[in-house]
């Protein structure tokens, strides 16, 4: 990809007259080869399957492992009763969040975003605010191009795997994109968009990767709605007007950097962090004598 840092992506814009995501879909169509239809035809495929994931969600699976599964039923009822303090919106997020993680760990269908570990940051919050919103297509497909450019460059200068970086390059990264995505879907600036994935990646800073037996359930699936209320909160403010005083760019090369420090028990090896406690290995060892 042409595009080494978010600054690039703003200054194209800038100079070409054209939206965040309609710069990264050109760059995306002179890379590939593929057309306009053919581009916008691969993305659709994606916001389909974001949609159906979440439709097609089913409260009574339980995963393999039976440390997963309901729980997204739960808070749909819990908002459906009106007593979200969150409110509706926010309410539908947490739920659709949490309805992904787990159909990720009941093996569903769902859509790396940028992996399977933070599926539930984007589409949650892209299908849940392009509802409430009414947005139409053009603008959802714009978004999307948006988020994809705004990972392509995290996973360029940094990573986007928990076992390279911790989770904040799984759910970091995620919870990035889908704020830069929601300020495109709002009409904001490339400016703000890149101020939106700043804030919302800097929050997340060091977020360790401590799977529970291994496994991608325990805190995996929460830690997705954490990012999904991040990527929320950053979009407001950057929509609001407020500036990051760190440069985008710095953040994400700020996350390497952490990630190369990180110690090793903290990277998905299940030998740090929640997975290190005393109930965390006790769940890991009924697991190991239940799957031997």
């Amino acid at each position: 990809m042409a595009f080494k840092s978010l600054y690039d992506i703003e200054k194209y814009c800038d100079e070409k007259g054209v939206s965040y995501g309609r710069a990264v879909m050109l760059e995306d169509m002179r890379e590939s080869g593929r057309g306009e239809d053919e581009t916008l035809s691969q993305m659709k495929k994606l916001w389909e399957a974001m949609k159906s994931a979440l439709v097609e969600y089913d409260g009574r699976r339980r995963s393999q492992s039976g440390l997963s599964g309901g729980d997204g039923e739960k808070m749909q009822d819990y908002v459906n009763s009106g007593g979200c303090l969150s409110g509706e919106l926010m309410g539908n997020i947490i739920a659709a969040a949490i309805k992904m993680g787990e159909s990720n760990a009941c093996m569903r269908r769902i859509v790396a975003a940028p992996t399977a570990g933070a599926s539930g940051v984007l589409p949650a919050v892209m299908v849940c605010c392009a509802e409430a919103l009414g947005s139409d297509q053009e603008a959802v497909y714009d978004a999307l191009f948006t988020a994809a450019g705004i990972g392509q460059v995290i996973a360029e200068r940094a990573y986007i795997s928990g076992a390279v970086g911790g989770c904040q390059a799984e759910v970091g990264a995620a919870s990035a994109m889908a704020a830069g995505a929601l300020v495109a879907l709002r009409g904001g600036t490339p400016q703000m968009i890149n101020f939106a994935s700043a804030m919302s990646l800097q929050n997340l800073l060091g977020l360790v990767c401590d799977p529970v037996g291994g496994l991608v359930e325990i805190p995996c699936i929460k830690r997705n709605v954490i990012g999904a209320i991040s990527a929320m909160s950053a979009a407001d403010m950057a929509l609001a007007g407020i500036a990051n005083k760190i440069n985008p760019d710095d953040v994400i090369d700020a996350m390497r950097e952490v990630g190369d420090r990180m110690d090793p028990a903290f990277k998905e090896t299940g030998e740090g962090g929640l997975a290190a406690t005393v109930s965390g290995r006790r769940i890991a060892e009924r697991l190991d004598l239940e799957f031997k």
